[in-house]
């Protein structure tokens, strides 16, 4: 018998949720078989199996929490019987993990309520969702069990009848008005928490709970701010030779298209591989100066922030560079990015300029030294050296700087060269 512990899937991660068993008590599990799916801080994912076995006992039920470390199941070998309740495991899971379920009955009358109801239903439960549920993706399910909707009620329009996010998002829009008061019936219910008690009182005020991404998008920006000495340097950049640049790139590329983005990003990586004063990161007693550029791309989700990492972008051209930001973008907004693809950053680039923003300011992402805040590209009207009025097209920079890193002479020599690289941009590709 082997206990199956939650799992480290993000280097930020401190617990996962359960969001759906692929297995139930009984069932034969087969090493490199996908056997739950995790929600983590950052995605959801599909976590397989390492080993062969029979799955003998759930312990952490469907939308239940566990911290890492803590056993969400027990794998047994082929004719071999989990104990009966798994009591040691499950002191295990109360003892790791804040939020996940206990069998044990404890002393106060509060806790042994509560923790003997998942220890009681969840063979049940897996069993009796396991074999029925639909194919669904990840996605899907989650939304679902968020929505409390009933996926056997549906009909998937993905390969092979696999239910879509589309398909939760159309019940969503099909299902009577008489679902939403249901489903915010419990968070005006008296309860311990003030927050909500204060909410309870309010009949104006709607209790949204914080997603687990928008949680550590909060705690991460804060820890940001109060241990990393920000200091912040703007520049305005004339670009409109990269913009006939990118003009001319999308016509030799097409169907194929780079962004002005995608530009900058390779600008920013051609910059720190030739003057590597940024990419670095701050210990107590000494830099560490990254020998690869992985250029971060800040994606924005309805319910957070995430960065995917651009590996090695200074050797990479403006089109893989491209290629593989909408590529990254579009599994992040699906919650598909895996835990590697979030991870080893050395520098972002923040971009608002495609909703208008004209400058702002980002905050850094530990343990990376500078972030690039990018704002829309406007008509300036720009007085020449020779006294003439003209219009260029022209957009802000701002670059966040880790002061214990560098100094602010040293960020503006780099922000130099990176306006330098953009406004001849020949070089960038050079």
């Amino acid at each position: 018998m082997s206990e199956i512990l939650m799992p480290r899937l993000s280097d930020t991660m401190e617990e996962g949720v359960i969001s759906a068993w692929h297995k139930k008590p009984g069932d034969k599990v087969t090493a490199g078989e996908a056997l739950v799916d995790i929600e983590t801080d950052k995605a959801l994912m599909e976590y397989e199996a390492y080993e062969d076995g029979v799955l003998g006992e759930i312990l952490v039920a469907e939308g239940q929490t566990a911290s890492i470390g803590a056993p969400i199941a027990v794998l047994v070998a082929e004719g071999e019987s989990a104990p009966a309740k798994a009591p040691a495991a499950a002191e295990t899971a109360a003892a790791n993990g804040q939020a996940a379920p206990s069998p044990q009955t404890a002393d106060a009358p509060a806790p042994a309520a509560t923790a003997t109801v998942p220890a009681q239903s969840v063979p049940a439960d897996a069993s009796n969702g396991a074999r029925s549920r639909p194919p669904s993706s990840p996605l899907a399910r989650r939304l679902a069990r968020e929505n409390d909707i009933d996926l056997t009620t549906l009909t998937g329009s993905g390969p092979g009848g696999r239910i879509v996010r589309a398909d939760i998002e159309a019940a969503l829009k099909n299902a009577p008005a008489a679902p939403v008061p249901a489903a915010q019936a419990p968070s005006p219910a008296p309860t311990a928490a003030p927050a909500a008690a204060v909410a309870a009182e309010d009949p104006d005020v709607e209790r949204v709970p914080l997603s687990r991404i928008r949680k550590v998008t909060a705690r991460r920006l804060t820890e940001s701010m109060q241990s990393t000495p920000h200091f912040y340097l703007t520049r305005v950049v004339d670009v409109g030779a990269l913009l006939a640049f990118r003009k001319t790139l999308n016509e030799s590329l097409a169907p194929a298209k780079v962004s002005v983005n995608d530009l900058i990003v390779k600008a920013c990586a051609t910059a720190l591989r030739a003057n590597p004063v940024l990419n670095v990161s701050f210990t107590e007693d000494s830099l560490l100066v990254h020998k690869r550029v992985n250029v971060g791309v800040a994606v924005a989700l309805e319910d957070g922030l995430v960065v995917p990492v651009i590996r090695d972008a200074d050797r990479k051209t403006v089109s893989q560079i491209g290629a593989e930001t909408r590529e990254l973008a579009g599994r992040a907004r699906e919650q598909r990015l895996t835990p590697q693809e979030m991870s080893g950053g050395t520098f972002t680039v923040s971009n608002l300029g495609m909703f208008g923003v004209d400058s702002f300011t980002a905050v850094i992402n530990p343990p990376e030294a500078g972030i690039l805040a990018v704002g829309a590209t406007r008509k300036d009207v720009v007085v020449g050296d020779d006294g003439e009025f003209t219009v260029r097209d022209r957009l802000t920079l701002t670059l966040s700087v880790d002061h214990r890193a560098c100094d602010g002479a040293t960020g503006a020599k780099f922000l130099g060269e990176l306006a330098e690289l953009l406004e001849n941009p020949l070089r960038i590709i050079a």
